[in-house]
C-alpha cells in the first residue's frame, strides 16, 4: 500500500501547472483527489487523465469569491466523509512596477493569494479538528522570502502567508494538524502568462525564468518527499534558491546580486 493510498486530498488551481501535477503524481500514489480552480472544462480534463478517473471530484470554485466556502466543503465530505490534506495551491502572480499598480490590482492579488487562501483554510479547519488529524501544504513562492522587481503585491502576498501559517501551525498542533510550507522558485509552469499586468490584465508572456526553469514533475518530486519527511517548510527550485540563505547570512552580497537579476 502506497503512503497516500486513500487519501482525500483537496487541491486548489489544480486545471495547471503545480495543481495539476500534484494531483496527477498524488493519484499515481493511491490518493483521491478533488479538483479545484475556475475553469470547470479543465479541471475534467485533469480528471480524465488521472489515474482512476472516477475516484476523483471536480468541484469547481473562485478564490476571489471567498466569503463562504463551507458549502464547498460539504461537498467534498459528502462524496468522500473525510478531507486529509489540503494543497492551497491557487493564485496570481503579477508583473507591474508598484508605482504604476492601481491600489484595485493589489486588492485583488491580495483577495486571491491571501484571503482566498486563508477563507480555504478557515472552511477546512473544523474538519481536521473532529477528525484530529489534516495537513496544509501552502503554495508560497520565493518572492514569499524576500521582494523582487514587478512583484510589489504578489511578494506581499506571499509574505502574508507566511505569517498566517506559522501561527496556526503552533496554534493546532495540539490537533495533529500540520502545515508545509512551499517556496517554488523558477518553475516552468504558465503562471507568468496569467500574472496580472498594471492594467490588471493578463502578462500573456511565458517569462524566461519560467521557460528555463525546474520541470514541475520535479518540483513535484520534492513537494512529495517533503510532505512525507513531514517538513515545515522547503524550498525548491535550482540555484535561485540559493538567494533565500545569501540574503540571511551575507545581506550586503544579497543585495548587490539581487538587483542585478532580470525580472522576467
Amino acid at each position: 500500500m502506497s503512503w497516500l493510498a486513500n487519501k482525500v486530498i483537496w487541491v486548489t488551481g489544480a486545471s495547471s501547472g503545480i495543481g495539476a501535477e500534484m494531483a496527477k503524481q498524488c493519484a499515481e500514489l493511491g490518493a483521491k483527489i478533488v479538483l479545484s480552480a475556475r475553469n470547470e472544462t479543465k479541471l475534467k480534463a485533469v480528471k480524465e487523465s488521472l489515474p482512476r478517473p472516477d475516484d476523483h471530484l471536480v468541484l469547481p470554485l473562485d478564490l476571489e469569491d471567498n466569503a463562504d466556502f463551507s458549502p464547498k466543503v460539504k461537498a467534498v465530505l459528502d462524496h468522500y466523509g473525510k478531507i486529509d490534506v489540503l494543497m492551497n495551491n491557487g493564485g496570481l502572480s503579477q508583473r507591474s512596477e508598484a508605482h504604476e499598480t492601481p491600489l484595485e490590482v493589489d486588492r485583488r492579488l491580495m483577495e486571491i493569494n491571501y484571503f482566498g487562501n486563508i477563507a480555504m483554510t478557515k472552511a477546512v479547519l473544523p474538519v481536521f479538528q473532529q477528525q484530529k488529524h489534516g495537513k496544509i501544504i501552502v503554495i508560497s513562492s520565493i518572492a514569499g522570502k524576500f521582494g523582487f522587481f514587478l512583484r510589489s503585491a504578489y511578494a506581499a502576498s506571499k509574505h502574508a502567508l507566511q505569517g498566517f501559517y506559522e501561527a496556526l501551525r503552533l496554534e493546532e498542533e495540539k490537533n495533529n494538524i500540520d502545515v508545509l510550507l512551499v517556496f517554488p522558485g523558477k518553475i516552468n509552469t504558465e503562471i507568468s502568462k496569467h500574472a496580472l499586468n498594471k492594467d490588471g490584465g493578463a502578462h500573456g508572456v511565458m517569462d524566461h525564468n519560467q521557460a528555463t526553469g525546474m520541470p514541475v514533475e520535479e518540483c513535484i518530486e520534492k513537494l512529495l518527499k517533503a510532505f512525507k519527511q513531514n517538513k515545515k517548510e522547503v524550498l525548491i527550485g535550482n540555484k535561485e534558491i540559493m538567494a533565500v540563505t545569501v540574503k540571511r547570512f551575507f545581506p550586503k552580497l544579497f543585495y548587490k546580486i539581487i538587483k542585478k537579476q532580470s525580472a522576467t
